[in-house]
């Protein structure tokens, strides 16, 4: 049996408490020996105490590993200079370093939370968004212009090879799902605002030559500013939606609040050769080293590695890994005797992991 080196950065707030509560249940969920956990420096502590957010031998240790787990990064008042967060810069670092280009979201309301949007079930929201995840306005961080803090600017930057990969990815993606809720059609929504600014104009017109390629695939379009209506009014219209990093950044999280909040919500940051996982909550410091954070976000996203580790080296154990997390988290959700308090309960972020742990047993 093969093994699986997996660089894991706890991070800070509860990033720690996160992190080993996914380590334990992938260990429960794959057995003694298919996944081999290091536990790596970095954060905004780490660079309290050392002036370095991403040390160098966790870069080169992330580098040579299959695939990264981080819990979570960030502490309030820890900037740089420019004001910027330093925990942020974790995994933006990874991100670009490593080309993660596809920031893979998916939104899904599952048996046992009640969604905010009122009368939907369980398995009537389910889509995915894609953020490409290295250009976009986000690609100005660090490169912006404060002119005598009297002018700023930061740069959109949209090219054609950024967008003809993450809409392939998109269109793959779609290809291998069952379908929108509603209808049962494959489909990809390209967020834009292509009416208004010549970027998203492209971004859109790449998105249609890499369409044509899929023609079992429908393309769909949605403004940005609509689609945030969409997605409230007819979830259960969307499959897969692709958009720019910043629009992507903004979506994924809407989307997230319709299915329960940040605290379910998974994330995979994907590259040709790396990927990182981590739930797509912050550090919450503030109730950090308490218990009382949920770990199925940073779960889910260790179950999204699996699938993902599964497809990069073709091992069946590691799909069915990924399968057996997926069922044990829905079993305890659906069950409703154990709750985390972002869901409404008062389970501990131990008690969670346990009651996972015992489905998968």
């Amino acid at each position: 049996m093969r093994s699986y080196d997996i660089a894991t950065i706890e991070g800070d707030g509860i990033g720690p408490e996160v992190c080993r509560a996914a380590v334990t249940v992938l260990g429960e969920a794959c057995g003694s020996g298919l996944l081999r956990f290091a536990n790596l420096d970095g954060g905004a502590l780490h660079y309290q105490r050392s002036g370095a957010v991403l040390p160098e031998d966790t870069f080169a240790a992330c580098q040579s590993m299959h695939a990264m787990l981080h819990g979570a990064a960030g502490l309030p008042g820890v900037t740089y200079p420019d004001g910027t967060e330093v925990g942020n810069d974790l995994h933006l670092q990874l991100r670009f370093k490593l080309d993660l280009f596809a920031n893979v979201r998916p939104i899904r309301l599952y048996a046992g939370v009640q969604s905010p949007l009122s009368g939907w079930q369980a398995g009537q929201i389910d889509y995915v968004v894609v953020r490409e995840n290295t250009e976009g306005l986000y690609a100005s961080r660090g490169a912006g212009v404060n002119l005598r803090g009297e002018l700023v600017t930061d740069q959109l930057v949209v090219t054609r090879k950024g967008t003809q990969r993450v809409a392939k990815f998109s269109f793959e993606l779609a290809r291998r799902r069952k379908g929108a809720p509603r209808d049962g059609k494959r489909r990809v929504t390209v967020c834009d605002k292509a009416n208004i600014l010549r970027s998203y104009a492209f971004f859109r017109a790449v998105c249609d030559e890499v369409a044509a390629g899929y023609p079992e695939v429908e393309i769909d379009y949605a403004y940005a500013d609509a689609i945030t209506v969409h997605m409230l009014k007819k979830p259960d219209f969307y499959d897969v939606i692709v958009a720019e990093n910043m629009f992507g950044d903004i979506i994924s999280d809407l989307g997230a609040g319709t299915v329960g909040g940040l605290g379910i919500a998974a994330s995979a940051e994907l590259g040709e050769r790396h990927g990182l996982f981590q739930g797509a909550h912050g550090s919450a410091p503030d109730i950090a080293g308490q218990n009382l954070a949920s770990p199925v976000a940073t779960v889910l996203s260790g179950a999204l590695m699996l699938r993902w580790l599964g497809e990069q080296h073709g091992d069946e154990a590691l799909h069915a890994g990924a399968e057996r997390v997926e069922r044990a988290v829905e079993a305890v959700l659906a069950e409703g005797r154990v709750v985390p308090r972002d869901l409404g309960g008062q389970a501990s972020c131990t008690e969670m992991t346990d009651a996972i742990c015992r489905r998968l047993r």
